[in-house]
């Protein structure tokens, strides 16, 4: 088994006024050449955006885009007639394959929208977009894994084009247990969003991660009441599909 710690205080940082963001690897103006993904995984921000403001207008393509609220309520628009509301409790997924224009405002004017903005490189390309969103909190588990994302559109969660399994995970203090990876090749990044966790002699704090690979398993402690997401992907960044 590999491993890799990235503390909380080791991410990238921009204050923009309305914007204060937190890079796990290498985005805009940040840039680590040691820190530039974790095999699919490309991009992990974790944003907190003043009442009333937001990312206006921009265009993607070719990455699989999940967002996951944390605080407040997150408006969505896109080219592709899509409009909504996500907030604590949902997820947000959106393949942007060949081509899409979206926003993500603060809906709120008097408090803030926290959220994760995750990027993953897709297995196929060029695509049609699309866009979804679920009510995961009907499926909220303690002490077991949350499936929110996967490769099947059958499955628990919203779905993606790559082999990339997401798990919340909400734990009491002192309970434990093992993650089985999903597929041979496949390797797991744990984000702890709040408490103490304990992963081999790893122990992780509020904000840090680490990442896994070369195993089939690893198992995960509570020292403390604890939420965090493991994000499980390829470990080989795709080749363009044709």
């Amino acid at each position: 088994m590999k491993t890799i710690f990235h503390s909380a205080a080791s991410r990238g940082f921009a204050d923009h006024g309305w914007l204060n963001t937190h890079h796990s690897f290498s985005f805009a103006g940040y840039y680590n050449p040691e820190k530039m993904h974790f095999g699919a995984l490309r991009v992990l921000n974790d944003d907190s955006v003043e009442g009333g403001e937001g990312f206006g207008k921009h265009p993607h393509q070719n990455f699989e885009i999940v967002s996951i609220p944390l605080e407040g309520d997150l408006k969505h628009g896109d080219n592709m007639g899509h409009s909504g509301v996500i907030r604590k409790g949902d997820v947000q997924v959106m393949s942007a394959g060949k081509g899409v224009v979206h926003s993500e405002m603060n809906a709120n004017a008097d408090r803030k929208v926290k959220f994760l903005q995750i990027w993953v490189f897709p297995n196929k390309q060029n695509v049609e977009p699309r866009y979804d969103q679920k009510d995961i909190s009907k499926d909220h588990v303690k002490n077991d894994f949350q499936q929110i994302v996967s490769p099947n559109p059958d499955g628990a969660g919203v779905w993606v084009y790559q082999d990339a399994w997401f798990n919340l995970g909400d734990f009491e203090k002192g309970f434990q247990k093992e993650y089985k990876l999903h597929k041979e090749g496949n390797g797991a990044y744990i984000f702890l969003l709040k408490g103490k966790i304990k992963i081999g002699d790893q122990i992780l704090n509020r904000r840090d991660a680490l990442g896994i690979w070369e195993t089939k398993s690893f198992n995960i402690e509570a020292s403390e009441d604890s939420e965090f997401l493991i994000i499980d992907v390829p470990m080989e960044v795709p080749e363009a599909a044709e």
